[in-house]
C-alpha cells in the first residue's frame, strides 16, 4: 500500500486529489493540509511514502517546506502540483529535493501512475515542462554534457523496443501513457524502464531521459 498525505490551501482541490487517490487499490491517504507547515508536519507524523504538494499557498509555500522535509532523516517522496507551467517553479522545487512536478489538470489516471512513479523510486515531470527541462540540466556523470556520440555508444546496448520505450519517456510519458502509445500494458512498460536504468547504470528517469536527448533522439 502506497501511504500518500495530501497538502493543498484549496479545500476542494484537495477533496478531489482525494477521492482519485482513494479509487485506487493500493493507495492510502494518510492526511492532508492546507500549507507548508502542515506537510511538514504530515512529514513528520504521518509518515507517508508519497507527498503531494502545492507550490503557491499562503504562509510557508510548498517549495520552502519541500527543503525543509528534504532534510528529515526519512522524507517521503516530493510532487509538486501547480497550475503554473513556469520553468523557475520546475527548477528551484527539482532543487529543492522534489522527485515530481505535475500541473493540476493532470488527468486522474496519470496521476496515479506518478504516484506509483515516484514511489518505486523513479521521478516524474509532466510532459508539458520535460523538454524544457532536459534543455536546462546537464546529463549525468563528470562532464555537463557528454555529446552525441558518446550518448549513442551508452545507447546502442539496448534493444529496439527498449529504444522505443526510452524515447516515450524522454518525451515526458508515464508508463501508461507509453504503454497506450507502443501498445503494451503498463507493467510491461515498467519492466522494460526498469532493464533500461540497470543496462545504462543510471539512476532515475530522468537521466535516462537526458541521455537521450544527447543522443538526439528527441
Amino acid at each position: 500500500m502506497i501511504r500518500v498525505a495530501v497538502v493543498d490551501d484549496e479545500a476542494l482541490v484537495r477533496s478531489g486529489l482525494r477521492m482519485i487517490l482513494e479509487s485506487a487499490p493500493d493507495v492510502e491517504v494518510v492526511g492532508e493540509g492546507g500549507d507548508g507547515g502542515d506537510a511538514l508536519r504530515l512529514a513528520e507524523e504521518s509518515v507517508p511514502d508519497v507527498l503531494l504538494l502545492d507550490i503557491r499557498m499562503p504562509g510557508t509555500d510548498g517549495l520552502t517546506a519541500a527543503t525543509r522535509i528534504a532534510e528529515l532523516p526519512a522524507p517521503p517522496r516530493v510532487v509538486l502540483l501547480t497550475t503554473f507551467d513556469l520553468d523557475e517553479y520546475v527548477h528551484r522545487g527539482l532543487r529543492a529535493g522534489a522527485v515530481g512536478f505535475l500541473l493540476k489538470d493532470t488527468p486522474p489516471r496519470d496521476l496515479l501512475a506518478a504516484v506509483r512513479t515516484v514511489h518505486e523510486g523513479h521521478a516524474m515531470l509532466a510532459p508539458s515542462v520535460t523538454r524544457r527541462m532536459l534543455e536546462r540540466f546537464a546529463a549525468p556523470g563528470p562532464a555537463p554534457s557528454q555529446g552525441r556520440p558518446e550518448a549513442e555508444r551508452r545507447l546502442s546496448v539496448l534493444t529496439e523496443r527498449e529504444r522505443a520505450v526510452l524515447v516515450a519517456v524522454a518525451e515526458g510519458r508515464s508508463n501508461a501513457q507509453a504503454g497506450r502509445a507502443l501498445g503494451m500494458r503498463e507493467a510491461t512498460v515498467k519492466a522494460h524502464v526498469s532493464r533500461i536504468l540497470a543496462k545504462l547504470g543510471l539512476a532515475n528517469r530522468v537521466q535516462a531521459a537526458i541521455l537521450a536527448h544527447d543522443a538526439g533522439w528527441v
